[in-house]
C-alpha cells in the first residue's frame, strides 16, 4: 500500500513543468464595514387649504349715482374703476347699469395699468353762485394728432393756509377729446363760504381707440346769444349707424374763459348718412357768453 502511494506521488511530480516555478500565495482576510441601518426621519405631511382669491364685486347703479361717488364708496380710484368698466360711459350711467368694482388689493399687484399721458391743463376757474356754491371748470388741452380718451382730473379747493377744504373727481363731458382741441371738466362745490384757491391734478388721459366711435359731422349750426344765455340748433350726419350721439357746446366769455357747458343727447339710434336735427340751450354761470364751441361724439 505504501509503495502504491509513493508511485503516485512520483508520477505527479514528473508531470509538472520544470520551467514554471511554484510560488506560495498568502491570503490575508480583510474586514469590510458592514452598513448600519440609518434612522428614517419622521415626515409630517401638512395639508393646506388654498386661500381663495378675491373676486371683483358687481354694483348696480341706483338713482342719483355718479361715477366718482361709486369710486369713493368702494375706496377705489376713478381711473381703476374706469379701467374695470371700459364700455361704461362715466357721464351717462343708466339706473340698473352693472359696474365691476375691482379688488383694491389686486390693483396694487397689477402691472398693466397704463401711465397717463402728459396732458396740459390750460385753464382752471371757479364761478360763484348766489347759494354759496362754486361752478369749477378745468380746460384740458389735447395737442396731439390723436383723440384722447378717459380724461379725468381731481379738483382741490385750498383755503388761505393751503389746507384742502373740499375735493372731487370728474371726467370730461365727452368720453373723448378730439385731436388738437380743448374740452372742459366740470365740478360743482356747494356750501363754500370762504375764499379758496382751486387746484387741479390730472388723474387719467389715454390715447383713444378710433374704432370705438363713429365719424360724425355737425352741419348748419345756428347760435343765438343773448347775454348769459344762448340757443343753438343745427344738423349732424354720421358715417355709420350709432346708438348714441352726444353734442356738446362750450361757452366762453370775452376773455376766453370757460363759463358754461351743455351736452345734448340723442333719444334714439341714428342711421348713417341721414341729416338729423338737434336743438338745445346753454347758459353761463359767469359773465356773458361771447362765443360757443361745438363737439360731437357718436358710438
Amino acid at each position: 500500500m505504501q509503495k502504491k502511494l509513493l508511485f503516485c506521488v512520483l508520477l505527479l511530480a514528473s508531470c509538472a513543468s520544470p520551467n514554471q516555478p511554484t510560488t506560495n500565495i498568502s491570503l490575508q482576510p480583510y474586514l469590510t464595514n458592514t452598513p448600519q441601518n440609518t434612522n428614517t426621519p419622521n415626515v409630517l405631511i401638512v395639508e393646506t387649504t388654498p386661500i381663495p382669491t378675491n373676486t371683483p364685486h358687481i354694483y348696480i347703479v341706483e338713482q342719483g349715482d355718479t361715477f366718482s361717488e361709486v369710486a369713493e364708496k368702494f375706496k377705489v380710484s376713478i381711473s381703476d374703476l374706469r379701467a374695470a368698466n371700459p364700455d361704461v360711459s362715466p357721464n351717462a350711467m343708466p339706473v340698473g347699469q352693472s359696474l365691476i368694482i375691482p379688488d383694491p388689493s389686486a390693483i396694487f399687484a397689477a402691472a398693466s395699468t397704463p401711465t397717463p399721458l402728459p396732458v396740459p391743463i390750460t385753464q382752471t376757474v371757479c364761478h360763484a353762485d348766489n347759494s354759496s356754491g362754486l361752478h369749477c371748470f378745468a380746460l384740458i388741452q389735447n395737442n396731439s394728432a390723436n383723440m384722447l380718451e378717459n380724461v379725468s382730473v381731481k379738483f382741490n379747493l385750498l383755503d388761505e393756509a393751503n389746507n384742502v377744504i373740499a375735493s372731487d373727481e370728474a371726467f370730461t363731458i365727452l368720453d373723448i377729446i378730439p385731436a388738437n382741441s380743448s374740452l372742459p371738466v366740470y365740478v360743482y362745490f356747494s356750501n363754500v363760504n370762504q375764499k379758496v384757491n382751486p387746484q387741479v391734478q390730472l388723474l387719467s388721459a389715454y390715447q383713444g381707440n378710433v374704432s370705438n366711435y363713429v365719424s360724425a359731422t355737425i352741419n348748419n349750426s345756428v347760435t343765438e346769444i343773448d347775454g348769459n344765455f344762448a340757443n343753438v340748433n343745427g344738423q349732424y350726419i354720421l358715417s355709420a349707424s350709432a346708438n348714441q350721439v352726444w353734442i356738446v357746446a362750450v361757452a366762453y366769455d370775452k376773455n376766453g374763459t370757460v363759463n358754461g357747458v351743455k351736452r345734448w343727447e340723442s333719444r334714439a339710434a341714428t342711421q348713417a348718412g341721414v341729416l338729423t336735427q338737434f336743438r338745445f340751450s346753454v347758459s353761463s354761470v359767469g359773465a356773458d357768453i361771447e362765443a360757443l364751441e361745438f363737439f360731437i361724439q357718436a358710438k
